[in-house]
């Protein structure tokens, strides 16, 4: 099978596409033909091995796995020993980052527990860019952030794809206004999505506004949690996802001393892939959450892909189709 193989860490244009043998599927495994895959933050720090930090945990010298992707939809193949929770010719899609990535490739060999079922009314392609991004989204705002009807909400990287989809979510949850920032090119799409406000972050720091929030979606974090707590009003939430891992770390340090001495919460999202997803397929099925898709691109572009999304000028998920099957 085609693959895009990692085997040190630098910059994308050293992955190569190769031939590879077909993973067996182990027990309670299955073997998915994959569709669409996608690219995340995740992909782009363990291609390059930064911040270094992630070699403690990836590999320190090389990458510990050679095929990175952690979004797949695709069709189940083939059974693994004692799999019993599907056949083959499903269709099924997930978030495989705890169970060894691999969606860069044709094939992956996953346990079952790591897949869903796919809904009838999606393809592919929209499939693949839901269950890591949308589940952030989802588990940042409802679950962490504890987001309440008529709530004021701000996305710090609303133009990506947490941020996309979790305007929407927020919306669909019943907040009452949703403000974005990013950079301004991508303001016409994030004003279609329904932003209310938007913050073009290479004019202007929004920590440094006037502007209070009930809460905080981060998918950046490049401050210190005092700087955003100033932006939050009384018994505000910062929630973040993702973003510098000392940023997070020292974040993490804080939390209870924000607790102790103030009303305002600092949380970081510890994701639960495909978490969440059962609760938002009835709102994808019916179009009121949507998928922005920047693409589809082939196997093949993968690297040039993981340079522009490594630029941030991506509009939502970056998604990579194996046979283009939507528009």
């Amino acid at each position: 099978m085609k693959a895009i193989v990692s085997k040190r860490y630098g910059r994308p244009s050293e992955l190569q596409l190769q031939e590879i043998d077909i993973p067996i599927p182990g027990d309670k495994e299955v073997l998915v033909k994959i569709k669409a895959t996608t690219i995340n933050d995740w992909d782009w720090s363990l291609i390059r091995g930064k911040p270094y930090i992630y070699r403690l945990i990836y590999g320190l010298l090389r990458p510990k796995k050679t095929v990175f992707g952690v979004e797949i939809a695709g069709i189940v193949d083939s059974l693994g020993a004692g799999a019993t929770h599907f056949v083959p010719g499903d269709k099924v899609y997930g978030d495989i980052s705890l169970v060894g990535y691999g969606g860069w490739a044709e094939y992956v060999a996953v346990p079952e527990s790591a897949l869903l079922p796919m809904p009838d009314q999606i393809g592919f392609e929209t499939a693949a860019s839901l269950p890591h991004a949308c589940a952030l989204a989802y588990q940042g705002l409802i679950e962490y952030g504890l987001l309440d009807k008529g709530e004021k909400v701000l996305i710090n990287g609303g133009g990506g794809g947490v941020g996309t989809f979790g305007v929407q979510i927020a919306y669909n949850s019943g907040a009452g206004e949703v403000n974005g920032v990013d950079s301004g090119e991508k303001f016409p799409m994030m004003r279609q999505l329904g932003f209310d406000n938007l913050v073009d972050y290479m004019k202007i720091d929004f920590t440094k506004s006037s502007q209070r929030y009930d809460l905080i979606l981060d998918t950046k974090t490049t401050r210190s949690p005092f700087a955003y707590l100033k932006s939050l009003h009384p018994h505000g939430r910062y929630v973040t996802v993702g973003g510098s891992p000392l940023r997070i770390l020292f974040l993490l340090l804080c939390k209870p001393l924000v607790a102790m001495f103030s009303s305002k919460r600092v949380n970081l999202v510890a994701l639960k892939p495909n978490e969440g997803m059962d609760k938002l397929v009835p709102w994808i099925e019916s179009g009121k959450l949507k998928s922005v898709i920047d693409g589809p691109y082939t196997l093949e572009e993968i690297p040039d892909c993981l340079e522009y999304f490594g630029l941030g000028k991506h509009l939502g998920k970056i998604v990579i189709c194996m046979e283009p099957t939507e528009t």
